[in-house]
């Protein structure tokens, strides 16, 4: 202990000894003492000299304190000085004041201690194994050490981590850390472990991550809170952004509904602190990450819905109209919005119908627009205007309808501000800002919309008074033409108003381009093709350039898409004057001066307008996608000779003609699949019914062959002395005539009973529904008729069963006979007494019988067509009784509706009558009670009674 007294602080004889041989003695007592106390003291004193001698520390005690930290695990107290100690060694955050080249310096150092301790990946295990200890000064140290190595070398140690057998479930772990402390510097943690990491990102989100933030964001006061809220949105951007799917994630775990409470401002909007303009600001970036442009487009439209439907977007445009809103957040709120709207329909319809809080009431769309064409307003949030205006008609052809409406003369109204005014404002103003806005703006307008770019050719503008009205197309020229001659006239400084004329050429070759009507309106104007040509031939310094290069653009979208409707400006002789005046290499190689700008590539990477200064606001994304389109196109329809084009008109019509053939042949080909298919199909049913058929066929067959064979063997038997008499032959002929009738009888006195049997439980319904309908007198007296009626029918079909009855019994008993005849036939096959019993069973079976039983069968048909008679007549008096039952059920409904109201109606009278008397009686007058009334009456009618019985028999004595 004396040693270390000298060592740590103690006065010792003689020399001082230096750092470095302090750090010597240290660490071989480190690595030398038994007592765990001595190395205890020794790891907690190179603690104390490890922010002094960081170089001497790491240099000589780093494998020792790592041997530490495998052997004496047991031990928290001296595993956190160990963890301290190399916290100090690899971390470069306290450094403190360094110059440049100091900082840079302990920077190398950092990150070559780093190198030295994850060279050996076992080294990052052992710290994610100490991290699963609870004790404070364990956990807190590893935690700041991890990070320091991230913080170092962030991808080796990502990939350490990656493969370490449940690493990142343990550092998840430490979100669930009571001690705030440890669980914030949780959050750094995860933060360098995530950062560009899709597979981290991926283990981290569905290890419950989004639950755990948002629920740290909720408990911390959400914008309001302080920098934990920070961290925790720093997190999930790192999870969501540019990677797909934890978005999906996201937005199936319900996680955007969350989002909605975040935006809740107050009305007292003043005094915002700078964390809560940070935190809201990362909450706006959050939303923008789950709509951005770049992702992909169902996955974009999906979470837009979302937005919508939980009403986020509502929200948002809650804020975007406040006031008191920071400029900041106002600015990246309006960004946000623009996103959350851009291409959905739905979401785009409500923002149109979103109004200021103004006084009269204002559509948010022109605010916006007033704001972007004001050249007081701060340059990012004109930006930040024009891109919402770009995402509100991004594929809105219903919003693009709308905003050129304004402009048209019959729709104008005098006493309000609209969108198209404020954009010719801008389009017609001084600052060259406001008219690059403008003309980009109206440009979205027409985008890819035919419809649109023909309606705003009848917009006319009043310039000044007495002179008559002109077109917007040639006022857009005119500005044009008369800039540049301004600008030669005074002189002004270089480029002053390309800015303007940029504008100005965008919206017009947006405006032309695949609209044929409108080439042709420009052409009308015989001073705009020399103007473009003299543009493009002049040879003018680099600021010049870019408008050389739009002009060539304009002028080609003129050849391309003219219809040769003008004589004197069709595409061969606009060909012509450019190869007479400009030549068409000059023109194909200024065309390329616009793809070549330093700011195109820039304008073409994403849809936002993003500048950092108003001089860099040359190009707008959509045009410079239009100038892909047609840079191609154009140099080829320069380039081509009029043959070539005649062959190119010839080979056009060919191929619609061949394409029209070859969609007639389609379509009968059609035709003829739908008759293939539907002939094949009957040709299956048509097969499945011969096979059927067939199959009937074939047992019918059967059941033929076999009954011929009974028949010949039955022939064979009884006819073997048919020369000595014919009569055997004729009698079994006879009988099997009889048998085949008998059976045809008994099956249709089968059916004749099956139907008497049906009409007979129909009659006992009929009955039970008339017994139940006979609510009125009449109507029982007409049911009891129908039921007499009935009940001799019934009786008239009991004796016509008992006659079929009578005749099935004389049925059997022929059968038994005929029966009888055959086995005894039969058993006649062999033996001396054959031709006595031949001689019987002809004397059973004669002609006499024969013509007995052929009577009997016809009897019993005759009886069989008379029952069939009397059925059919039983069905239709049926019939008519079911009818008549209906009548009769439909009178007793009004009957009993009519009683009904007749019921309700005295029971009103009643009411009155009683309270008439009421008063009466309060009046003082006196009132018979209705019973004394009715025996008063009755009295009287008893009387008169009397008296005309008195009458009557006053003539008799």
């Amino acid at each position: 202990m004396n040693f270390f007294r000298g060592v740590i602080g103690g006065q010792a004889a003689g020399a001082q000894p230096s750092g470095a041989e302090t750090i010597q003695k240290l660490c071989d007592r480190v690595a030398s003492s038994t007592l765990l106390e001595d190395r205890r003291d020794a790891v907690r004193a190179l603690k104390s000299l490890s922010k002094k001698y960081r170089l001497e520390v790491g240099t000589q005690a780093m494998h020792h304190l790592i041997h530490i930290l495998q052997t004496d695990s047991s031990d928290s107290e001296i595993i956190g000085y160990a963890l301290d100690t190399l916290f100090n060694v690899i971390s470069n955050d306290d450094e403190e004041e360094q110059e440049e080249n100091s900082q840079k310096q302990a920077d190398d150092l950092g990150a070559q201690f780093t190198d030295i301790f994850i060279k050996e990946p076992e080294n990052v295990t052992l710290i994610l194994t100490l991290l699963e200890e609870f004790d404070f000064h364990v956990r807190w140290p590893g935690v700041k050490l991890l990070t320091a190595l991230l913080k170092s070398q962030c991808t080796q140690v990502q990939a350490i981590v990656l493969v370490s057998p449940m690493g990142v479930s343990r550092l998840m772990d430490l979100l669930a850390d009571s001690r705030e402390v440890i669980r914030n510097d949780g959050l750094l943690l995860l933060q360098q472990l995530t950062k560009g990491n899709a597979a981290i990102q991926k283990i981290v989100a569905f290890e419950n991550a989004f639950e755990r933030l948002l629920d740290i964001i909720t408990e911390e006061g959400t914008s309001d809170g302080g920098i934990v809220v920070e961290d925790c949105l720093l997190l999930l951007l790192n999870l969501l952004k540019n990677n797909s799917s934890n978005q999906n994630f996201f937005k199936e775990g319900s996680y955007i509904q969350r989002m909605k409470p975040w935006f809740e401002v107050g009305d007292d909007n003043s005094g915002w602190s700078a964390q809560k303009v940070t935190n809201l600001h990362l909450m706006l970036q959050l939303v923008r990450v789950m709509v951005s442009p770049v992702n992909s487009p169902g996955a974009t439209s999906s979470c837009q819905k979302s937005m919508y439907q939980c009403g986020l977007l509502q929200q948002l445009c809650t804020i975007l109209m406040a006031t008191g809103v920071p400029a900041d957040i106002l600015t990246e709120t309006i960004n946000t919005v623009s996103e959350v709207i851009r291409g959905s329909q739905v979401n785009q319809d409500y923002f149109a119908s979103v109004n200021a809080p103004s006084n009269p009431p204002r559509p948010a769309i022109v605010v916006l627009l007033m704001s972007m064409v004001n050249e007081r307003q701060p340059f990012v949030l004109r930006c930040a205007v024009l891109y919402c205006f770009q995402c509100f008609l991004y594929k809105n052809q219903k919003g693009q309808a709308e905003i050129v409406a304004t402009l048209l003369p019959s729709t104008i109204d005098a006493n309000s501000i609209s969108a198209g005014q404020l954009l010719c404002g801008g389009l017609f103003s001084p600052d060259s800002l406001s008219n690059w806005c403008a003309a980009v703006a109206l440009a979205h307008a027409l985008q890819d919309n035919p419809t649109q770019k023909e309606q705003l050719l009848r917009v006319q503008l009043a310039t000044s008074l007495g002179n008559p009205p002109v077109s917007l197309l040639q006022q857009c020229t005119n500005i044009l033409s008369q800039g540049d001659k301004i600008e030669r006239r005074t002189k002004l400084e270089k480029g002053s108003k390309v800015q303007t004329r940029v504008g100005l050429l965008m919206l017009l070759c947006t405006w032309i381009s695949n609209c044929p009507i409108a080439v042709t309106h420009f052409l009308h104007n015989q001073d705009n093709v020399p103007f473009l040509t003299a543009q493009i031939s002049e040879n003018l310094g680099e600021d010049e350039r870019l408008v050389q290069g739009l002009c060539a653009l304009l002028l080609g979208i003129c050849i391309y898409y003219n219809d040769n409707s003008l004589e004197n400006c069709t595409k061969e002789k606009l060909k012509q004057l450019i190869d007479r005046r400009i030549g068409k290499e000059n023109f194909v190689e200024k065309l390329g001066f616009i793809n070549k700008h330093e700011l195109y590539s820039r304008a073409a990477q994403k849809p936002q307008p993003s500048f950092s200064s108003p001089e860099q606001m040359l190009f707008d994304h959509e045009f410079t996608r239009l100038v892909k389109e047609l840079e191609g196109v154009i140099t080829k329809a320069v380039h081509k000779s009029s043959e070539e084009e005649k062959k190119e008109e010839e080979v056009k019509k060919t191929l619609e003609q061949h394409d029209s053939i070859v969609t007639q042949y389609k379509e009968l080909i059609r035709e003829q699949d739908a008759q293939i298919n539907e002939l094949k199909e009957k040709v299956s049913s048509m097969t499945a019914q011969n096979e059927q058929m067939q199959s009937t066929i074939t047992q019918q067959l059967a059941q033929i062959q076999q009954h011929k064979d009974q028949y010949n063997i039955l022939k064979l038997k009884l006819g073997k002395d048919t020369q000595q008499s014919g009569g055997t032959a004729e009698g079994a002929q006879v009988n099997g005539l009889q048998l085949e009738e008998l059976e045809e009888l008994r099956r249709q006195n089968a059916q004749l009973q099956t139907q008497l049997t049906e009409k007979d439980s129909l009659i006992a319904s009929l009955r039970l529904e008339s017994a139940q309908s006979a609510d009125s007198t009449t109507a029982v007296s007409e049911n009891a008729e129908l039921l007499k009626e009935l009940d001799m029918m019934r009786g008239q079909i009991q004796a016509q069963s008992a006659e079929i009855s009578q005749l099935r019994a004389e049925r059997q008993d022929l059968l038994r006979k005929v029966e009888t005849a055959v086995q005894g036939g039969m058993s006649t096959a062999g033996g001396a007494g054959d031709a006595a019993k031949t001689s019987e069973l002809e004397g059973r079976l004669s002609a006499q019988e024969a013509e007995k039983l052929k009577a009997e069968v016809k009897g019993l048909t005759e009886s069989r067509t008379g029952l069939e008679q009397q059925l059919a007549s039983a069905n239709s008096t049926v019939a008519i009784l079911q009818t008549e039952k209906a009548k009769l059920q439909k009178e007793v409904t009004e009957s009993k509706k009519e009683q009904d109201e007749l019921l309700v109606l005295l029971a009103d009278q009643d009411q009155k009558i009683q309270a008439l008397k009421e008063k009466l009686k309060e009046l003082g007058e006196l009132v018979e009670d209705e019973d004394d009334l009715d025996s008063r009456d009755q009295f009287d009618d008893e009387d008169e009674d009397e008296d005309e019985d008195g009458e009557e028999d006053e003539p008799n004595p």
